[in-house]
């Protein structure tokens, strides 16, 4: 029969085994499941840390398309929260199926004309057109790709793609919440995405 532990060598155990629980809750806690794409609570974006805001999936007819998520440093309700609040944003996409890169280009093209107002558009064109450039450079998005649409103050609206950031950012303001709008304007991609970006 094994010898008694001793009393350091017991409480060590134990404490061994409680950290070993925190971390498996924490690292469980640390992540969102989103039709099977794991989105992290926090990031870290150029020194800043943001927050999932909210996260859901962009359906058309009964399809999903991708799923998203929003990131702030501070959380928001509302989209006018979200347009106006400080410091760097990100929208998180990863693709649930096969779409022409092109095709997802005209959606985004459409989705900034459909909410935003007219008087914006004229200065919102060449971000447009880059962007739609970008998008048809890729040729394919496949089911597991992901994109992130960044604002980072002082540099702009930066698109990176795979992982590979994107050059030109378009550094008006106004750009990256017109595309923000695709999403959390009066007529949003989806309604229910919006409700989840939002927290709801």
């Amino acid at each position: 029969m094994p010898a008694a532990l001793s009393l350091p060598t017991r409480l060590f155990s134990r404490l061994a085994v409680l950290a070993c629980a925190w971390f498996a809750l924490g690292a469980s806690a640390a992540q969102v499941d989103v039709a099977g794409v794991k989105l992290n609570d926090t990031l870290d974006l150029r020194g800043s840390t943001l927050q999932l805001n909210g996260a859901g999936v962009r359906y058309k007819a009964i399809f999903k398309v991708y799923a998203a998520g929003l990131y702030v440093e501070k959380k928001v309700s509302t989209p006018e929260e979200a347009l106006a609040a400080p410091g760097p944003k990100r929208v998180a996409i990863t693709m649930l199926r096969d779409i022409d890169a092109d095709e997802l280009g005209k959606f985004f093209t459409k989705g900034v004309e459909e909410n935003s107002p007219k008087s914006e558009m004229v200065n919102l064109i060449p971000g447009l057109l880059r962007m739609g450039r970008m998008f048809s450079d890729q040729k394919q998005l496949k089911a597991g790709d992901s994109f992130t649409i960044d604002w980072l103050p002082g540099t702009g609206t930066l698109v990176t793609v795979r992982g590979v950031p994107q050059p030109d950012p378009v550094k008006e303001p106004a750009f990256f919440n017109a595309l923000l709008r695709i999403w959390l304007g009066p007529a949003p991609a989806d309604w229910k995405l919006k409700d989840a970006l939002l927290g709801k």
